[in-house]
């Protein structure tokens, strides 16, 4: 069975091995006192914290997201931003991904967010499957300071 919840402090260990998974991915290690800031942050109630949500199968952690709602200068409302989004490899193509897209959709909506955007590597073409179903590919490019 499915569930799909907000990270809690008890999440901790599960969430370090599917974050660490997940930048793992992308060639990417961080430092310890990234892991306790974001992990931190996860659990905060700043409206500026990330918002972290677990993927469980029969009470096993198998994927996550963090999101951030964030103002936008063309918009009244807020946005949000899904910045990161994992399943083990294992699970994948059971639909963990979808829901934990659609429970990001529903926080959006919850908040009164209605957009909702994130961003993958050109070469990520399993995720993007599932992108293309999900959402709208965009015409932009993202660009990083030097």
């Amino acid at each position: 069975m499915l569930d799909i919840r907000p990270v809690t402090r008890s999440d901790e260990a599960d969430w370090r091995r599917l974050w660490a998974a997940y930048l793992a991915f992308y060639n990417t290690e961080l430092p310890e006192a990234v892991y306790v800031s974001t992990f931190e942050r996860l659990l905060g109630c700043d409206p500026q914290d990330y918002n972290g949500l677990i993927a469980t199968v029969d009470g096993r952690a198998v994927g996550l997201t963090h999101y951030l709602f964030h103002r936008h200068g063309w918009k009244i409302e807020n946005t949000c931003y899904l910045q990161d989004l994992y399943a083990d490899p294992d699970v994948r193509g059971q639909g963990i991904g979808r829901a934990l897209i659609e429970a990001v959709y529903a926080a959006a909506d919850k908040m009164g967010a209605p957009s909702v955007y994130w961003m993958t590597q050109d070469y990520n073409s399993t995720a993007r499957k599932l992108y293309d179903r999900i959402g709208t590919l965009t015409p932009f490019i993202k660009y990083a300071r030097s």
